[in-house]
């Protein structure tokens, strides 16, 4: 029988059915063949090729095992962190994914016999967090790209910082609120007398209005003494109450300036500070991004010109091409310890400085000024904060 027409629905039906995935067991590994059915798998173990395959196999076939599985290894690894990234993902979603691919390598052709003996030498080796649920086996892909550890890190750093300064000011909040409530409660109290005689005849007479009353026939300057002494008594008690309460209300006013002026007082320190911006001529960068493909990539360049500070004209050290790039872009450089380099952003901006050392657990530099009021002051400054002078 003839081999059938190129457009004939034969012909069409065979090529449909050579693209899908077919069954595994007609398909051979070490040639890299997949057949359609039986006869064809038979016809192809009695071929040449495939028994010359064998033959290279049988030699070492350890080497061919090991290849196969370090294959499979980094194809499974690499769908998962490029489809799941570190999400927590049945192990099954991710193999039924993998298998989809027509030209992938087999399980059967690898050390593992399963899929569940696969899961767990990925949690014994440390490429993956994994657990067993009712469900079945799930994994988790573990990170441990150097950039993304900085990122996370640097991450952390910051909140920690930004917590840090939440704590203390709700800490001097409470304290200011604490003198306050302190100084309310501490009130003097009125100090009562017991009235006494000098005389059994003397009679006590009291003011109850604005009129003078005398009960009975007596001294008329006792009872103006006693009203008057009595008046005095109340005055004082009264000028107390008020004297106490004027500086309970000063006490609280205060507190409540103190805790405003706090709030102002650190806004303008922070607003000339740090900025969104840091572009300072004639400084070394180097830049970041792969647009520009590989010829660019982590090369540094000298700024020639910022324009609108988010952009910079810069030159290339090695090819001397001009590029306009921005600043996200573009970071910083950290020179060798003595060399020049200029602070672009924080309390110090637009300070020239040497650099004297580096902290890599804190990603700070310890800085001497060379320039301004505070030259000659030993500073702590962020990596991303200065870079080397050109």
């Amino acid at each position: 029988m003839g081999k059938a027409d190129f457009l004939s629905p034969k012909a069409i039906s065979n090529r449909i059915k050579s693209k899908g995935l077919q069954k595994l067991r007609w398909y051979c590994q070490m040639c890299q063949k997949q057949c359609r059915d039986e006869n064809g798998f038979k016809c192809h173990c009695m071929s040449e090729s495939h028994q010359r395959q064998l033959l290279l196999a049988s030699e070492n076939p350890n080497r061919f095992m090991d290849h196969f599985s370090q294959e499979f290894k980094s194809e499974f690894l690499e769908l998962l962190r490029r489809r799941f990234g570190t999400k927590r993902v049945h192990n099954n979603i991710i193999y039924n994914e993998y298998i989809s691919d027509r030209q992938h390598i087999h399980m059967n052709a690898t050390r593992w016999e399963t899929l569940t003996e696969f899961t767990k030498w990925l949690g014994r080796e440390g490429f993956c967090k994994v657990d067993e649920t009712p469900k079945g086996w799930y994994i988790q892909y573990i990170d441990r790209d150097p950039e993304t550890i900085r990122r996370q890190e640097e991450l952390a750093r910051k909140k920690k910082h930004d917590l840090d300064d939440e704590e203390r000011s709700a800490k001097f909040i409470e304290e200011q609120v604490r003198r306050g409530r302190d100084g309310k409660e501490i009130e003097e109290n009125p100090v009562y007398t017991e009235l006494k005689r000098e005389s059994e005849e003397e009679k006590v007479a009291f003011n109850l209005g604005a009129s003078l009353c005398v009960a009975g026939p007596s001294k008329t300057s006792s009872a103006l003494g006693v009203s008057a002494l009595k008046k005095d008594v109340a005055v004082s008690v009264k000028r107390k109450d008020t004297s106490s309460d004027t500086r309970s209300e000063k006490k609280r006013k205060s507190a409540l300036e103190e805790i405003i002026e706090m709030e102002e007082r650190k806004k303008k320190k922070q607003q000339p500070v740090r900025t969104d911006y840091w572009l300072q001529p004639n400084i070394v960068v180097k830049v970041v991004t792969k647009k520009l493909g590989e010829r660019y990539h982590k090369r540094k360049a000298v700024i020639m010109e910022v324009k609108d500070k988010y952009s910079a004209v810069v030159k290339m050290i090695d090819s001397g091409d001009k590029l306009k790039l921005d600043q996200t872009h573009l970071e910083t450089v950290i020179p060798a310890p003595g060399k020049q380099v200029l602070i672009v952003n924080g309390p110090y901006r637009d300070t020239e400085a040497l650099l004297e050392g580096i902290d890599e657990k804190s990603f700070t530099a310890t800085l001497t000024l060379d320039s301004g009021q505070q030259k000659g002051k030993r500073v702590d400054v962020a990596y991303e904060d200065f870079s080397k002078l050109a």
